[in-house]
Formats: structure tokens, sequence, C-alpha cells
């Protein structure tokens, strides 16, 4: 099927072309969402008509999308989620969460907007992109632990793995210092008796 784009559309093409994409693609996406129309010669000559209030609508868009962008990129949500010892999360963060995030933090974001490759299953710092506009787009980091001090550890640049290695090592190291001393007690003992003895 053939449309005219009524504006830019990621991996398709500029406001004005008229391109060809699949019928199912156009009649559940494109026409309805009011990015598109048939590219029929009655619709070609309305966009004409039209082409200079959609340019200043999306200049206007695309504008305000800036200004977000500015503010929005950069910034660090924390999401508390509980997860395994080795970082595993039970369940997943999803667009969703991600948009109640920001919106609690002030911020107006659709789920729709965020671009997640898979949904995040580990604890974490992940980057992630936020289209605000089809010509705009923002990253953010999510910061995903299981209590805010392991947020604020992981912002220091501190992973799961790192914290857990520490605290093996700290375990380790205060149960060879206990044996340690029992072991110099013990030798402290066997030498006593022999004194006796002689």
């Amino acid at each position: 099927m053939q449309v005219i784009l009524l504006e830019r559309v990621s991996k398709l093409g500029q406001m004005g072309e008229v391109v060809k994409v699949k019928e199912g693609y156009a009649r559940n996406f494109l026409l309805p969402q009011g990015k598109a129309l048939r590219a029929s010669d009655a619709n070609i000559a309305a966009f004409e008509d039209r082409k200079v209030q959609l340019e200043a609508r999306n200049a206007e868009s695309k504008a305000e999308a800036e200004k977000v962008a500015q503010k929005l990129d950069g910034e660090t949500f924390v999401i508390i989620r509980s997860a395994s010892d080795s970082g595993a999360l039970y369940g997943s963060v999803t667009t969703r969460d991600v948009a109640d995030t920001a919106t609690e933090s002030g911020f107006t974001i659709e789920r729709k907007q965020i671009v997640l490759g898979n949904p995040i299953k580990e604890l974490g710092l992940h980057t992630v992109t936020v289209v605000l506009h089809p010509e705009v787009e923002a990253e953010i980091t999510l910061n995903i632990a299981r209590s805010n001090e392991e947020a604020e550890l992981q912002a220091q640049g501190k992973s799961i793995q790192d914290l857990a290695a520490e605290a093996d090592a700290e375990a380790e190291f205060e149960i060879s210092e206990l044996f340690d001393d029992i072991g110099g007690a013990s030798s402290d003992d066997d030498g006593a008796p022999a004194d006796d003895r002689n």
C-alpha cells in the first residue's frame, strides 16, 4: 500500500514522502495514529494544502520535545525491585515501570516513548532511550537495586557482584582470624601441661 507520511517516521521516511508499506502496518498503525494518509491523488493534494500547517505543528512539537530532552537527558531514576543474591530480578522492569518512575519524578513520559530492546531482568545500571519526538531522543539511566542503600553503592560504580565478593572476602577474613585465635589458644594449652610434667 502506498501512503503519504504526515510526519517523520523512524526507519520509513520524512514528512511528505510517499512510501510503500505493508497493508497491516498502514491499517493498524500509520493511519489510525494520524501519521500517514493513503496516497490517493485527493490525499496528496490535501497534504500539499496542509503542508505548511503540518510543518509548523511539527516544528512546535519538536521545539517542546527538545526542551524536555535537555532536562531529561542524563537523568538517573532509581527503581527498587526484589532480586536474588546473584542479581537476577524476580520479574522484570518494563516500559510501564520506567514511565511510572519518570512520572513520579516530575517528567511526563508515555510508555510508548521508551525503547527497551528487551525487558530488564537484572540489577545494575541500565541506559534506556526515550523518543520524545520522531527527531528528538534522550538517554536516561535506570539504577535498579534491592534498596536505596544498594542503589547509592551502584551509583558509585560498585556492581552487585563486587558487593557480594567484598562481603565474602570480609567473612573469610573474620573466619581466618577466628581460627588463628583458636589455634593460638590451643597451642598455649598444649604448652602448659608439658611444663607441669617436668
